[in-house]
């Protein structure tokens, strides 16, 4: 195993860590030396197995600290970031993984619980704008790294149209256009930004959608593997961007899904 990261003092903050793309890929970039930071919010009822989660982590011989809190408020993201930057002292954060799963999955029509304003507003601010929240906080604060990476996860729901997704769809739209931007003006302090676009991922995130079966099952068909994407596929990509080799690579939305998005 490669582990070009050790011995660095470098960190990889992952925002939605504790479960699906963010904990996978927590657990990759550790097994190459990079140290941990997860930020996530879960009940207490779920944290005797997520602790269990971050065993494996610190199997690699890597630092791992985890925040549960809620990453949105910005006196907690400002209070962690103090903490963090105590902790790691001269230590960086090479990469910013944003990996957040918040919001409303409602139908525009229905007659019980329909979309509302207020939860495109919420789904927005928790899987878009946060990402400028924190990469600007991080900023801020003087944490990056030289050569850090930017890296969120967006959907095809960016251009497609699925019922009771278009809070997210809206949510994943600003996350790309939020990238871009960051891509072009914290390029002259050595950040880049990319997007990736998973295939379908069989995730707890997938299976709040409803009618995620038939999701399930087109994806297969279509996919020219005929097997769904799965979270260590992605981990694989998040760790080729943070390479030295990828320097050259800012501003991309990037399918990583086997070749699903050719038919």
């Amino acid at each position: 195993m490669n582990k070009e990261f050790l011995d660095k003092n470098e960190w990889a903050l992952i925002l939605g860590g504790s479960s699906g793309l963010g904990l996978a890929t927590a657990k990759k970039l550790a097994m190459h030396g990079l140290h941990i930071i997860i930020v996530h919010r879960n009940r207490k009822s779920e944290l005797e197995t997520i602790k269990k989660e971050f065993e494996t982590i610190t199997n690699s011989n890597v630092k791992l600290l985890s925040y549960n809190i809620d990453l949105l408020k910005k006196e907690k993201r400002e209070e962690t970031l103090e903490d963090i930057k105590k902790i790691i002292k001269n230590g960086k954060i090479k990469t910013l993984i944003h990996s957040v799963a918040k919001g409303n999955l409602k139908a525009m029509v229905d007659d019980d619980r329909p979309l509302k304003n207020d939860d495109f507003h919420l789904t927005i601010d928790a899987m878009g704008i946060s990402l400028y929240d924190w990469t600007k906080s991080i900023f801020d604060f003087k944490m990056f790294a030289t050569d850090a990476r930017v890296i969120s996860f967006t959907s095809e729901g960016n251009t497609k149209a699925w019922k009771n997704y278009a809070a997210v769809s809206a949510a994943k739209v600003t996350l790309e256009a939020i990238t871009r931007s960051i891509a072009i003006e914290f390029a002259p302090y050595g950040i880049k930004a990319n997007c990736i676009q998973p295939g379908a991922v069989d995730t707890q995130s997938l299976r709040m959608i409803p009618g995620y079966k038939k999701i399930i099952a087109h994806s297969i068909e279509r996919n020219p593997f005929n097997r769904l994407t799965t979270p260590d596929d992605v981990a694989n990509a998040v760790y080729l961007l943070c390479k030295d080799e990828a320097i050259w690579i800012n501003g991309c939305i990037i399918p990583v899904n086997g070749g699903e998005h050719l038919s």
